[in-house]
């Protein structure tokens, strides 16, 4: 296993999306987290207990933009929060890990946006972390999110500076460029991972570049 992180709008998503292309299976730790809130879930009714229903939507799903709007703002919120949903999501990946070693297979990527914050850097190495310019990501984020950019920023000063992750990693892609050249480092990336843990990279062969038109 290894761990993939970087920063809110760096592009971690894109790295692990070409690793689900080439067939590597991908652990995604805020899957795991919306996995976790479901309607009806014990997380779901802690965080209600804490933050009140002023976080939950008129179908009584938790609303991820009026909780993010408590929590950024708040570091002690935050802290609340992850104590919470962290747990759940720890339990969940497990047993994600498990049926994946049940099946045989020789390698998982565990793709974690807080991964150096929680203390999971040694235990996940090597350890991939995606930078862009932090211009970038207000930009990204911005659109995806359709936040505005004091928002995001907000949000990118709750977590540690991807200059920090990068400093700890054992593999950094630069994602400020163009598609194809973050997948080009990428697959250079994980072909390097495989012949360091022994694993024949042909296993997860890259995607043939008429089916990435």
């Amino acid at each position: 296993m290894f761990g993939l992180t970087g920063g809110i709008g760096s592009g971690k998503s894109t790295v692990s999306r070409r690793y689900r292309e080439r067939g590597l299976p991908v652990v995604d730790a805020d899957e795991l987290a919306r996995e976790a809130v479901v309607p009806g879930s014990a997380t779901l009714a802690s965080i209600v207990a804490r933050f009140g229903h002023a976080v939950l939507d008129a179908e009584g799903t938790l609303d991820r933009k009026a909780l993010a709007a408590i929590v950024f703002a708040n570091q002690e919120a935050r802290e609340a929060l992850n104590a919470l949903i962290h747990p759940r999501v720890r339990e969940l990946a497990l047993e994600k890990f498990a049926r994946l070693n049940a099946r045989g297979e020789p390698l998982v990527c565990y793709e974690v946006p807080l991964l150096v914050e929680s203390g999971l850097a040694e235990a996940l190495r090597p350890l991939v972390v995606v930078s862009a310019p932090e211009q970038v990501q207000l930009e990204r984020a911005a659109a995806r999110d359709q936040a505005s950019l004091e928002q995001i920023r907000a949000r990118i000063s709750a977590q540690l500076p991807l200059a920090a992750k990068a400093r700890v990693a054992d593999h950094v892609i630069d994602n400020s460029g163009e598609l194809d050249q973050t997948f080009a480092r990428a697959d250079t990336v994980l072909d390097a991972i495989c012949r360091t843990l022994e694993i024949d990279p042909a296993r997860y062969p890259r995607p043939h570049p008429d089916a990435e038109a």
